[in-house]
């Protein structure tokens, strides 16, 4: 019986010390996700805010040719080159032309659909919206900064899942549902702590696993298991019916305008396209005479509309002699999502994929997708998912300030080291735990390790048990 009690004020305190020092390494990272996320979970609303003149013109019976949007929007940035067009999304308001200027970063800019006047441009990166866009997703640090959003947001799991456990009552204490009254100094941020991270943790165990699919490792080894278990990307449009394939995946191809399940699959190749024309990435060879000259934008846009899908869609134009016109339907209810992919010599459709045609993880993964941008159900989904981010940041502000009030003066005030037989057990669960989170995983390993080292030395160096 004594070992048995022991073991249980030894388990605690040593999911009280992982809470502890992960609070501490991940609440800045924490509190950088949830407000970039807050931020774009309102981004058409800030968005217009911002840049009314950009996004909202007079709405207009009829709208001028997409390739007279094309060239107008492409003459305002010298030397530009369109490569993608974003179609109104309702009456009133701009069509979005991205421009590849021939260097610097790539522009965005605004035309009127019925009159044609560029109304402006932005670098998307430059506003606040794509500051938070790019911010959550990978810190402004590129690859490496997408394998540190990953790490804090796998932690952040640990920490939801310690913060139930410590939640727990225990001695036959009453289960703590709300802040008591009359409370100062920490018992009352303990308090408001322990209320908040009861409430929200469902939803931020939900942000967690519907946001962790764009994470460059989980999101990678989630989309292959998916594909080779067939519940993912269908088999049978990987090779689109092309005898040629493009050296860009769909997402490189679209100006990462694809859905998540086809995203890091190979683009098509039209199917006339002179198989000398392009190799490795170098610059496409001039075209023989008698070969088939590109359809053009507006004949493009004519076979999209033959094909029954209609505006507002993203179309992205091809990139060179191998490419195809790539059109998505991404609605906010992804069930109305929809690809096709055009050769750009004879117009065929060389593929028509639509959420039906997706394997049952990838549907499962574009709802959680739209249900944490918050789009699925309008302002109530926005609203909803605004309560976990306002959560995470009370949590990583008042978690700190507790340990502030609490430790010694002059020393961390950490949770003593775990006994070697505690962390053992406590190893094995987390282990089992983080097997579904990779990297995680071997940021645990080491940590394990540096903790039981830390147990050694408060040991006086003893051997190993």
């Amino acid at each position: 019986m004594r070992d048995a009690v022991w073991s249980a004020t030894a388990f605690y305190r040593a999911v009280w010390r992982w809470h502890f020092y992960a609070g501490l390494v991940c609440a800045p990272f924490l509190v950088i996700l949830a407000v970039t996320g807050a931020i774009y979970l309102f981004n058409d609303e800030i968005n217009d805010l911002v840049y009314p003149n950009l996004r909202l013109v007079p709405a207009s019976a009829t709208e001028i040719p997409l390739s007279e949007i094309a060239r107008a929007a492409a003459a305002s940035v010298p030397g530009g080159t369109v490569t993608r067009i974003d179609t109104p999304t309702a009456a009133g308001r701009s069509v979005q032309v991205f421009v590849a200027p021939p260097s610097g970063a790539p522009l965005r800019v605004f035309v009127d659909p019925g009159s044609g006047k560029v109304l402006g441009s932005y670098v998307y990166t430059h506003t606040l919206v794509g500051f938070a866009d790019v911010a959550h997703g990978s810190l402004m640090l590129g690859p490496l900064g997408d394998a540190v959003v990953e790490l804090a947001a796998c932690w952040g799991f640990i920490l939801t899942v310690t913060g139930l456990f410590l939640w727990w009552p225990r001695g036959g204490k009453p289960p703590l549902f709300r802040p008591r009254s009359g409370l100062r100094k920490r018992a009352f941020w303990k308090d408001w702590h322990s209320a908040v991270g009861f409430w929200s943790a469902l939803l931020v165990l939900f942000l967690i696993l519907t946001g962790l699919p764009w994470a460059g490792i989980w999101g990678d080894l989630l989309r292959a298991g998916a594909d080779v278990a067939g519940i993912g990307y269908p088999a049978t449009f990987r090779t689109h019916g092309a005898t040629l394939q493009s050296h860009l995946t769909i997402k490189e191809a679209s100006d990462g305008a694809a859905p998540w399940t086809l995203e890091n699959e190979p683009a098509p190749s039209s199917q006339a396209a002179d198989p000398h024309a392009h190799h490795h990435g170098t610059a496409p060879a001039p075209r023989a005479a008698g070969t088939p000259q590109p359809i053009g934008l507006d004949a493009a846009a004519q076979v999209i509309a033959d094909a029954g899908m209609s505006a507002p869609y993203r179309l992205s134009l091809p990139r060179d002699a191998l490419g195809t016109y790539i059109a998505f339907v991404y609605p906010d209810q992804p069930e109305g999502q929809r690809t096709l992919y055009i050769d750009q010599y004879s117009g065929q459709v060389l593929g028509d994929i639509g959420f039906g045609d997706y394997g049952p993880m990838a549907k499962a993964v574009e709802l959680g997708v739209q249900l944490h941008m918050g789009n699925y159900f309008g302002l109530p989904n926005q609203l909803v998912m605004l309560l976990p981010c306002l959560a995470i940041v009370f949590l990583c502000i008042s978690g700190p300030i507790m340990w502030w009030r609490r430790r010694p003066a002059g020393r961390l005030g950490a949770p003593k080291p775990i006994a070697r037989p505690t962390l053992r057990v406590l190893a094995l669960i987390v282990l089992a735990l983080c097997l579904v989170f990779p990297l995680a995983g071997v940021s645990l390993i080491a940590v394990l390790g540096l903790d039981l080292l830390a147990g050694r030395i408060a040991e006086g160096l003893g051997p190993v048990a």
